[in-house]
């Protein structure tokens, strides 16, 4: 793995949301918790790299989110899509989730959430901007579709401090 600036990510943005999806993780290494995103963003904002991301209030990696400065994306080889579907799908709040998979954390380079030996992309991100969503705001009726228990999520900006391929 080679670190990158982040202004030169050649990512197919869309497809590693929806198909490939990310592995987010927040806290430390003594004390973490991720889950499988599959809605976000990596562009520009702010005049800086950044990665936005959106977490259901229900989830167990929220109080993580909020406790810290920082969290990790990382993607994957095909091979561990199982293992992101099992994080996506269990909650961390009762059992370490991350036993029942192939996956071993380690240190960050820049941030102190940790990130994974098996990534194939890293974005170390410091968190610079957090939001409820305000379902007002919506100017069609997906709100409806999409949050039917008004669980709306948190908007959360990173800048993405380091990058790597």
């Amino acid at each position: 793995m080679r670190e990158i600036k982040a202004e030169e990510l050649t990512l197919k943005t869309v497809d590693l949301w929806k198909n490939q999806w990310l592995l987010l993780t927040a806290g430390t290494m003594e004390e973490c918790n991720m889950m499988t995103v599959a809605w976000g963003s990596i562009g520009c904002m702010w005049n800086r790299p950044f990665a936005q991301i959106v977490v259901r209030p229900q989830r167990y990696t929220m109080q993580y989110l909020e406790r810290s400065e920082c969290f990790t994306l990382c993607a994957f080889p095909r091979e561990y899509h199982k293992d992101l579907q099992h994080l996506g799908t269990v909650s961390g709040r009762n059992c370490n989730k991350l036993a029942d998979t192939l996956l071993t954390l380690k240190e960050s380079s820049a941030v102190l959430s940790p990130c994974y030996e098996e990534a194939s992309l890293i974005l170390e991100c410091r968190k610079v901007y957090a939001q409820n969503m305000d379902p007002s705001c919506f100017v069609t009726d997906l709100a409806s579709k999409v949050y039917p228990e008004k669980d709306y999520h948190r908007i959360y900006f990173g800048e993405i401090v380091k990058a790597f391929e």
